[in-house]
């Protein structure tokens, strides 16, 4: 897509700091990171979010998602990680590209990704389950 940046920074069209990259990702280090070594995987293709993505690129994008959570906690960066990935404004999304964030974690870092709990009955329960059961069907 000619107007998305995730599109010009995994193309190479805008200079990124690029910590990996292979034919259909970039990996870059975030501009505005939650903490030091916090990367980007972006697809070198462009889907809007996890609706849109293929399924193959999708699986390589987590696989990579993989390799360089490791890599952080190799280097040391990291003695944890947050996988992260939003779909839409609501959820979090600010650039309308599939991306995934991996993000190191230390003891006592300044990041939090908390929520409180949703109180459901059992019947509740049991309604949610039977919506998601059939939406799969």
């Amino acid at each position: 897509m000619s107007d998305c940046i995730f599109c010009k920074i995994a193309s190479g069209e805008i200079p990124s700091n690029t910590v990996y990259e292979n034919e259909s990702l970039r990996v870059i280090l975030d501009i505005s990171p939650a903490n030091p070594g916090h990367c980007l995987v972006l697809p070198k293709s462009h889907a809007e979010n996890i609706f849109e993505i293929d399924e193959n690129l999708l699986k390589e994008a987590f696989a990579v998602a993989k390799k360089i959570a490791s890599a952080l906690k190799l280097s040391g960066l990291a003695d944890g990680v947050n996988i992260l990935q939003n779909n839409g404004g609501v959820a979090g999304q600010t650039v309308n590209h599939f991306h995934i964030h991996v993000i190191p974690r230390k003891e006592g870092d300044n990041v939090t990704l908390k929520h409180e709990g949703v109180k459901l009955s059992s019947e509740e329960m049991t309604r949610v389950g039977e919506a998601v059961r059939e939406a799969l069907n």
